[in-house]
């Protein structure tokens, strides 16, 4: 089912500038701030608020359409959801962002089910450390 067609069924309008933040989302290949979906939107809408496009984000996060991560520092990022959970692997120094499967944290996963009886719901995961180029 499209995010299109879960914002209807869920009683949500298509608003022009949902369409609008929700192709921003599509079209990127990276991971955006709240203040550059912003800034996208605003070229083709110079009337959008902050705040719509904050409340936006927020329910689309809700709604399972949109993943939000921390990758440090003061900002949150979002990704579209229909691009696949993976996680980051931040260097502290340099500031490098690493993007891993989500592959490589499933032995982690079984670890924790197996040993601790708990079920982790590993799905953007932000590891901070030091890349080998600045050791």
């Amino acid at each position: 089912m499209s995010c299109y067609q879960i914002l209807k069924e869920k009683g949500y309008r298509l608003t022009s500038q949902r369409l609008a933040i929700l192709d921003v989302l599509h079209s990127s290949d990276k991971h955006l701030a709240a203040e550059d979906i912003y800034n996208q939107v605003r070229a083709k809408y110079p009337r959008i608020n902050r705040s719509t496009v904050y409340r936006t984000l927020e329910l689309l996060k809700e709604l399972g359409l949109v993943d939000e991560t921390d990758l440090g520092g003061d900002r949150l990022y979002y990704h579209h959801a229909d691009k696949g959970h993976h996680h980051h692997l931040i260097c502290q120094k340099c500031g490098r962002v690493f993007d891993v499967e989500e592959e490589i944290l499933e032995p982690l996963e079984e670890l924790l089910l197996r040993k601790y009886n708990f079920r982790a719901d590993i799905r953007h995961l932000a590891i901070f450390g030091h890349c080998l180029s600045c050791e």
